[in-house]
């Protein structure tokens, strides 16, 4: 695959297929590059309507760092699936197993769109370790490392 995809499943029908998450949990919205077993970016679009603003903060709404982080982890398991697609069996399902090293940068708000960059840092003993970076209008929202892991379920 290419740096630049365009695949089918790049677009929000194609994750929903990848991905087992639902509204509300699930976090991306596109996928614009992929280098198998190296790196992937993707974007969320963070709209007032997105059920956490109720109560984060209704005066000054702000996107929870933990769905933030969330997102990013949904980017790296995208590109974890999409490295090792052709060994997975119908079981297998990639789980989030650590975040190391996370740092808030600037707020996440209505509006913004949330650009994942996330990258293989190394595989190790079936852990797949990424440095993530969340970025809004090319600024540093958030940055941490994230590990992986595919298990049969």
């Amino acid at each position: 695959m290419s740096e630049n995809v365009d695949e089918g499943w790049t677009d929000i029908g194609g994750i929903r297929n990848l991905l087992p998450h639902r509204y509300p949990m699930l976090l991306i919205d596109r996928v614009h590059s992929l280098v198998p077993h190296e790196r992937l970016t993707s974007i969320k679009n963070v709209t007032v309507n997105e059920p956490f603003f109720t109560g984060h903060f209704p005066q000054r709404p702000v996107m929870p760092g933990v769905l933030i982080l969330e997102s990013l982890a949904q980017a790296c398991g995208m590109l974890a699936f999409k490295s090792v697609e052709d060994t997975l069996r119908d079981t297998d399902v990639i789980y989030l197993v650590g975040i190391d090293k996370a740092r808030f940068k600037r707020p996440v708000e209505p509006g913004d769109q949330l650009r994942h960059e996330v990258a293989v840092k190394r595989v190790t003993r079936g852990i797949w370790i990424f440095s993530a970076r969340g970025t809004v209008d090319g600024e540093l929202a958030a940055e941490c490392e994230i590990r992986c892991t595919v298990r049969s379920v």
